[in-house]
């Protein structure tokens, strides 16, 4: 071989550049469980769930006298039985009454004790936050009586506004723990550049902390509504007259001491369910990202 073809001959390939070794996949523990494992509880678990709710709407739904496992013909006697003969059209109207108000009293005092409990320092802070986690070890039988000599004083009996009230002051304490925790989450910087703006305080709160709570608002106000809507012995207690009566005392009316209309009473818990069901249908995903956040100190 010449020296001019010796200096043409191609060069020897270089060594390919070794792979970067491929991240391992997080083992994880149910990776090696099977799945039926998983999906067979869970599907017994969901079957004793539903049986109560099928069987609440089998009696609803199935003429009286009968003893069918499937509601057929089917009837809306019952519904119309409770609606119209036992005022339960008035108890829905006292309910909603109720809950709206006492969702939106326990919201605005709520936000307005959190954000000063997540924003101001001052001495008796500590002892305040531990008052109001002691309140919840209180039950709401021990509230009755002062509660009902206070209402009494101020002519407040057998009417709605005392159960308004009462509902908001049991539902504050928690409220207000919670608001303060998702105050605490929205960095104070926000506010400050509001200031340099030329934002006072109420107004830096209202465009900039504000639309960041609506997660936390939707969960404190629902839990509120729910409570209301279902609690019972407040109405109970502070209300005489039938025509100011609540769903829960309605409820419990349809509930004789001789005997029970179980399809009256089917259809009456279906009418205070399904409010609640339609509400939390809607607002699922607010309601988990606001709890969550509230969960966790900023």
């Amino acid at each position: 071989m010449s020296v001019k073809e010796a200096t043409q001959v191609a060069p020897a390939p270089m060594p390919a550049a070794p792979e970067p070794p491929r991240p391992r996949k997080k083992h994880r523990a149910y990776d090696e469980v099977p799945r039926w494992q998983i999906y067979l509880p869970l599907s017994i678990y969901l079957v004793f769930t539903l049986i109560p709710f099928y069987w609440i709407l089998l009696f609803s739904l199935r003429p009286a006298g009968s003893t069918s496992l499937v509601p057929w013909p089917i009837t809306f006697d019952h519904f119309e039985k409770v609606w119209t003969e036992r005022s339960f059209g008035t108890y829905f109207q006292n309910s909603v009454l109720v809950g709206v108000v006492t969702l939106l009293m326990t919201t605005l005092v709520a936000l307005a004790g959190g954000y000063a409990l997540a924003r101001f320092n001052f001495k008796i802070k500590r002892a305040f936050m531990l008052a109001l986690l002691c309140s919840q070890f209180v039950p709401g039988a021990l509230l009755l009586v002062p509660l009902f000599e206070i209402f009494a004083e101020l002519q407040m009996i057998n009417s709605l506004g005392s159960v308004i009230i009462a509902e908001t002051v049991f539902q504050l304490p928690l409220s207000m723990i919670l608001i303060s925790n998702f105050i605490k989450n929205v960095p104070y910087s926000l506010e400050e550049a509001a200031w340099v703006d030329g934002c006072n305080r109420m107004t830096a709160f209202r465009i900039v902390v504000l639309p960041l709570l609506r997660p936390g608002l939707i969960a404190v106000g629902s839990f509120a509504f729910v409570h209301s809507w279902n609690h019972f012995l407040f109405a109970l207690m502070f209300l005489n007259n039938q025509e100011k009566q609540t769903i829960p005392v309605g409820l419990n009316t349809l509930m004789g001491a001789d005997s029970v209309d179980l399809g009256a009473l089917a259809a009456g818990g279906i009418i205070a369910a399904v409010p609640v069901v339609i509400v939390f249908a809607f607002i699922q995903k607010w309601l988990i990202t606001g709890f969550s956040a509230g969960a966790v100190k900023g």
